[in-house]
């Protein structure tokens, strides 16, 4: 899996599962339980990954929802 967006933004979280969601792009949300452990402090940002075969496509979908400033450039796999 490899990592497009980390953010401790839950409705930006929210908005990317509904989009990968509605276009059939398997992905997984890390760190959530990090981030519920420490609290309100939002200091453990939480990852949405997707599987390598479709990262592309779903970095595609994210600029298209006007979102490009939140991906992952460095490609972090996982």
């Amino acid at each position: 899996m490899e990592e497009l967006v980390r953010t401790n933004d839950p409705v930006l979280i929210s908005f990317l599962e509904s989009l990968l969601k509605d276009a059939g792009i398997k992905h997984f949300v890390a760190d959530g339980n990090m981030s519920i452990l420490e609290g309100s402090l939002a200091m453990i940002p939480r990852r949405v990954l997707v599987d390598s075969d479709q990262i592309e496509k779903a970095r595609m979908l994210v600029r298209d929802a006007g979102l490009a400033h939140e991906l992952r450039l460095d490609g972090g796999q996982f």
